[in-house]
């Protein structure tokens, strides 16, 4: 059966109904979970199996059955150790259809179909007697229903529900406790992700200075989490201002509240500086002493060298509604409240504070700013290098009399090009007699919008919100040809062209989330291997995907090459732009995939790259753009090369941009 799906093209902005299979969903979210990353999380694993192995040690020395319940079950990875270690029964709770499919082949293939049965269900719709779905309540809880911010995903209300009604009183539990940790940091660079810095602008009559409007500066943001790989960001781009304390934790053996709450500590700054940010992550005990421990720890506070790389757990960043100046020594309080799936923090000083001034009230953006641009945005914007090519760009090509136009989503480019002199700005920012917004898409722009003016100098950065690989940026393209007939004989396009580049890499880590796991901690979960692969070959593995790399470390096999150009000073043609060609290999390594992105000329001499910034070393270690996603190509089989002489000399490539979709269809050979 087939369906048909309304989405807006991201490149071309029309509106398409595609003819999707009716798998198509569940495709996608096979194809784009993270279960292979968890099954190679070899950390993960084998403290489950050793938390596990103890509490069913526990029961069974207390002369009972061990009964699990296995909420999550996924694979059924964690049943299967349960059984193994000698549980007398386990049942395996999992909501997902397909995946409950795979767990109950996976259970089989592995021998335990007689000790574990898979409920595709919803845990809270689980019932539990002599006709239910359980038997009777287990007295072994094992989960893993944990995100980066740890209660994301609902675990607060699940362990709740669970307590009431599917396990006995003074149940095991794997894990026996989370336990959230935080630390107080200054951090510019974080910081920009939230506020909008001031922008300096050199005109012809002075500096001028783009502040943001009060209500900005003082919005609280939103309440959604920031997760990162913090062991990406260097020591230098923070300022370390309190201890790291415990926030709060969650005992899971015993009955858990799910209801909004706050915690409070009391925290004494080892340093002065300007409070921003909280930093956070978690770990988790398998057992009730502790000795089986989990940790996300970042490098500066984890002693031990073997770091467990994982993409499915991160650390957390939280930006404090304002800063807040703080003096060594002079104590402070830190607040974190709850609710059911978020955390958010105030820092408040040390006063003796009523409790009944905690607000447990959610952050709201106020200034719109904060639903309109994204983290990496913020950082975008905040970023003076990009701005100031923009700005030198703007000076070589506004005239006094020069009629602006400008298409991109939220940008500053009006008011930098208004204080560089131009005479009127419309937009597709406070100068409202100067600067006229358009709230109208470009192919229903009239005469009568542009005051029957015609545009002299049209601008884009471009930046649509809509885009998530890097080439749906060339919306602006389409745009400019469907505004044409307003542009006049002379018109100046900034950017002038953009050109789509590629390099073949070796990933440091993030090959994991696409790399078969076979046998996990000695289960055979060949299963779900097959069940990814299909999923991706149903459409994904023809496509990139887009992952902010300055998080994931790689290097470059080849040098970077420019594949594609496309020439904003003409209109998009009616035909494909098409490219093959082979790109030699230069070092030796595993052939992972390739990375592409784009650059914009914005004059003939000034260009932007949203993608690699510079090879930093011989071994060709690279630096990328922090603030855009690039776009991955993952190779369906990896070549690996020990040396120069076994390298295959070159990797075959052919890309082919179709005007009409703005899809971009790509192949490699290696």
């Amino acid at each position: 059966m087939k369906t048909f799906c309304g989405r807006a093209n991201p490149t071309t902005g029309a509106m398409e109904w595609l003819e999707e299979d009716e798998n198509y969903d569940y495709h996608q979210e096979i194809a784009r979970s993270r279960y292979a990353d968890m099954l190679h999380d070899k950390d993960r694993n084998m403290k489950y199996y050793q938390g596990i192995r103890a509490a069913v040690s526990r029961v069974k020395e207390r002369g009972e059955k061990a009964i699990v319940l296995d909420i999550g079950t996924g694979t059924g990875l964690l049943s299967m150790m349960a059984a193994s270690a000698g549980a007398d029964f386990c049942y395996a709770i999992e909501v997902f259809k397909p995946m409950a499919n795979a767990a109950v082949k996976i259970v089989e293939k592995n021998g335990f179909h007689d000790k574990i049965k898979v409920i595709n269900k919803h845990s809270t719709e689980v019932t539990v007697g002599p006709d239910g779905d359980m038997q009777c309540r287990a007295n072994i809880l094992v989960t893993e229903l944990f995100d980066t911010e740890l209660i994301g995903e609902g675990a607060l209300p699940t362990y709740e529900h669970a307590h009431k009604y599917l396990v006995q009183e003074g149940c095991e539990a794997v894990p026996h406790r989370a336990t959230v940790y935080v630390q107080l940091v200054e951090s510019k660079r974080m910081w920009s992700w939230n506020k909008l810095f001031p922008v300096r602008v050199e005109a012809e009559d002075g500096e001028k200075i783009v502040v943001s409007p009060s209500e900005m500066e003082n919005c609280p943001g939103v309440p959604s989490v920031c997760d990162i790989q913090l062991n990406q960001m260097p020591s230098s781009d923070f300022t370390i201002l309190s201890d790291v304390v415990t926030m709060f934790s969650v005992d899971f053996s015993k009955p858990v509240r799910s209801a909004s709450t706050y915690y409070r500590v009391q925290l004494e700054p080892v340093k002065s500086g300007k409070a921003q940010i909280v930093l956070s992550w978690w770990d988790i005990d398998m057992d009730p002493s502790g000795t089986i421990n989990c940790t996300m720890a970042p490098y500066w506070v984890k002693s031990t060298s073997a770091f467990q790389w994982r993409d499915h757990w991160m650390q957390c960043v939280y930006f404090l509604p304002n800063e807040e100046p703080v003096l060594q020594g002079e104590k402070v309080y830190l607040t974190a409240c709850r609710d059911e799936y978020s955390v958010w923090y105030k820092l408040q000083k040390a006063r003796g504070e009523d409790k009944a001034d905690i607000c447990v009230e959610s952050p709201i953006c106020r200034c719109q700013a904060h639903l309109l641009w994204n983290r990496p945005r913020f950082g975008e914007l905040n970023d003076q290098n990009r701005t100031r090519q923009y700005i030198k760009s703007l000076m070589n090509v506004l005239r006094t009399d020069s009629v602006c136009l400008c298409i991109s989503d939220g940008s500053l480019l009006p008011v930098l090009a208004h204080y560089l002199g131009a005479k009127q700005f419309f937009k597709a920012n406070h100068l409202e007699d100067k600067i006229k917004i358009l709230e109208v898409r470009p192919e229903s722009l009239t005469p009568s919008h542009l005051e029957d003016k015609k545009i002299s100098v049209l601008v884009g950065e471009p930046f649509f919100t809509t885009s998530l690989l890097p080439w749906h940026n060339l919306y602006f393209w389409y745009a400019r040809t469907a505004v044409s007939k307003h542009l006049a004989s002379n018109v100046t396009i900034l950017p002038q062209s953009a050109s789509l580049h590629m390099m073949i890499v070796e990933f440091q880590d993030l090959w994991r989330i696409r790399s078969p796991c076979g046998i996990c901690e000695g289960f055979d979960v060949r299963t779900m291997d097959d069940m990814i692969k299909s999923s991706l070959d149903f459409r994904e593995s023809k496509e990139a995907e887009p992952h902010p790399l300055w998080e994931y470390p790689c290097k470059s096999l080849s040098d970077p090459l420019e594949v594609l150009v496309f020439d904003f000073r003409e209109t998009v043609p009616q035909h494909c732009l098409s490219t093959e060609g082979s790109v030699n290999l230069l070092r030796k390594g595993k052939s992972h995939g390739a990375v592409l992105w784009m650059e914009y000329h914005l004059t003939a001499d000034i260009s932007v790259s949203t993608g690699l910034m510079q090879i930093s070393n011989e071994k060709g270690n690279c630096e990328w753009n922090p603030h855009c996603k690039q776009a991955v190509y993952f190779f369906s089989s990896v070549i690996e090369s020990e040396t120069l002489a076994d390298l295959p000399s070159a990797v075959t490539y052919a890309i082919n941009f179709d005007t009409k979709t703005g899809d971009i269809a790509m192949d490699f050979k290696l």
